[in-house]
């Protein structure tokens, strides 16, 4: 993609595609990242740790937590977790069906039991209340994310876990650098967990990162995580199966830099939100955006667009073809996980959350880069203006 706009119509080249299509995400990469890559590519071995422990070392450090473990992806972390917890058939987790990573999943590949709870209508979060009527003798722990940047009821959800003695996990794959009254996300809870996968802000191709300062968690995650030469023959690790799951050593190179260009990052994407924000004003029937009580910074990544009660998921998705027509990368914020046949042919039903299924059939995101110029977000929002009058719902409260 070029920085270029689109004329009015955005013009089609002659196989019907479009020269200057705007992606929904494009990483932030410079010379830096191209420099790191070739020192590692030339420096002979490429799994001697050394990287990676510099990018835990770094990244604790940044989100103020005495332990950081990488790992292969979020949802690797999120299971990890669970198994370094304890946590296994037999158990229930009270989880979120909405989000984008969907690293919820990793409830049931633990053999746990996820437990749907709906979620907040504004800044959809799970909701504290609704996950305290859901607690059962069999619930282990609360799995709670920081959905597209927006913090979670921290307050509400601390006090639930410590009123049931609940291990409080903090799901941050779709958050970084946002704050919750004055503390960074990844610092509440028993541990937290990151991913550095698109359309996410820190990108380091895939991976993860789990953050605690439980120092006996953060062993067991390591031995979890993969098997060191080192430690081959000691008592403590031929006890514990490895996942081999490890980040790459290029993923931390990668990620060590995009940590230290993160402010840099950040400012340009925010830019393009300033941009949005103001386009979007005058959209009546758009709900606007949101920061609820406690809420500081908020680092989305995507920008979200919540359609009107009269929009439809068969809406919305004529509204994404449409824009696709215009040049324009638009999708869903996936598929809630109460809808999906995996967790439907085990009781799940769209009545069990309506919140997220109102929720869920309506959000669009919409493309949020550094690329992204001040008249592509103009063309993008009255493209969307007229999409919605196409699919014969016009203005619509929300």
């Amino acid at each position: 993609m070029t920085d270029s706009t689109p004329a009015d119509g955005a013009d089609n080249d002659e196989d019907g595609e479009f020269e200057d299509y705007i992606t929904q995400t494009d990483p932030d990469l410079s010379q830096a990242e191209v420099e790191v890559l070739t020192r590692v590519l030339t420096s002979g071995g490429l799994g001697d740790g050394r990287m990676t422990r510099a990018f835990e070392t770094a990244f604790a450090a940044y989100v103020g937590r005495a332990h950081a473990v990488t790992v292969s992806s979020g949802t690797m972390a999120a299971l990890l977790l669970l198994k370094a917890l304890g946590v296994g058939p037999g158990d229930e987790v009270l989880c979120s069906p909405f989000g984008w990573h969907q690293t919820q999943h990793a409830v049931a590949l633990s053999g746990a039991t996820p437990v749907l709870v709906d979620i907040d209508y504004w800044q959809h979060t799970i909701n504290p209340e609704k996950a305290a009527g859901l607690v059962t003798p069999a619930t282990k722990a609360i799995l709670a994310g920081n959905v597209n940047g927006h913090p979670a009821h921290w307050d509400e959800l601390t006090a639930l876990a410590k009123a049931y003695n609940l291990t409080l996990i903090e799901d941050s794959s779709e958050a970084i650098g946002s704050t919750y009254k004055g503390r960074m996300v990844g610092t509440f809870g028993d541990a937290s967990y990151f991913d550095f996968s698109e359309p996410g802000i820190l990108l380091a191709g895939e991976g993860g990162m789990v953050v605690t300062d439980d120092k006996d968690l953060a062993h067991r995650l390591r031995y979890l995580r993969h098997r060191e030469t080192e430690h081959r023959n000691t008592v403590v690790i031929t006890r514990t199966v490895p996942w081999q799951a490890r980040m790459s050593t290029l993923g931390a190179a990668l990620g060590l830099v995009q940590l230290k260009r993160l402010p840099e990052i950040v400012a340009r994407r925010n830019r393009v939100i300033g941009w949005y924000d103001a386009a979007m004003a005058s959209f009546e029937g758009i709900k606007p955006p949101y920061r609820g009580p406690g809420a500081g910074t908020v680092n989305p990544m995507v920008y979200s667009v919540h359609l009107g009660t009269r929009f439809t998921a068969s809406g919305r998705k004529a509204i994404i073809e449409d824009l696709d027509g215009q040049g324009i990368d638009a999708s869903d914020y996936g598929q809630s996980l109460h809808t999906q046949q995996y967790y439907q042919e085990r009781g799940a039903t769209r009545a069990d959350c309506p919140v997220c299924t109102k929720t869920g059939d309506r959000v669009l995101a919409l493309p949020l880069h550094h690329k992204v110029t001040e008249d592509q977000i103009a063309f993008i929002v009255e493209t969307l203006k007229d999409a919605t009058v196409n699919t014969g719902a016009g203005a619509a409260i929300y």
